[in-house]
């Protein structure tokens, strides 16, 4: 994997971030942690077709030690319709970026939620109806949900 000078630094010194994604067949948004792997943030939201050059341009410059993928899922747990997109998409991280680990997550909601947090942000209408901004939180809260889900398994 190449690393800018920065990426190799913090690769080095063990301080890496973790980058989730909120997979779309359309977009896909994008949020990662501050280096110590506590704060998420909302990075972007990029075409599918443009992700896998976004991603390498980005660990260029970032040392990322896990992919966060979110798995929609059905109410009684089992995968969603838009469950074999998304494996074909990590089957793609994986051959792309082999050294990065992927983890997965239920996204159940995470959509909505993101829209419901955007309507009570005080945003103006037609930021609010913003897709890729919708995108982003979700790729937020599928990583916040990560991070918590990791802190309690200790």
């Amino acid at each position: 994997m190449a690393y800018g000078f920065h990426g190799w630094m913090t690769y080095l010194c063990g301080i890496m971030r973790i980058m989730a994604f909120d997979y779309g067949t359309k977009r896909i948004g994008i949020a990662v942690t501050d280096p110590l792997q506590l704060i998420a943030t909302a990075l972007t939201t990029v075409h599918a077709k443009d992700v896998m050059a976004y991603v390498k341009n980005y660990l260029g410059n970032e040392a990322v030690a896990i992919f966060v993928v979110g798995m929609p899922k059905q109410m009684d747990g089992t995968d969603s319709e838009s469950a074999q997109h998304i494996k074909g998409f990590i089957r793609s991280l994986r051959r792309t970026f082999p050294a990065v680990a992927i983890e997965t997550i239920d996204e159940r909601f995470t959509s909505k939620i993101a829209s419901a947090a955007i309507a009570q942000s005080g945003l103006g209408k037609e930021k609010r109806r913003n897709k890729a901004l919708i995108d982003s939180v979700a790729a937020v809260l599928i990583l916040q949900s990560y991070l918590e889900k990791r802190s309690f398994q200790g």
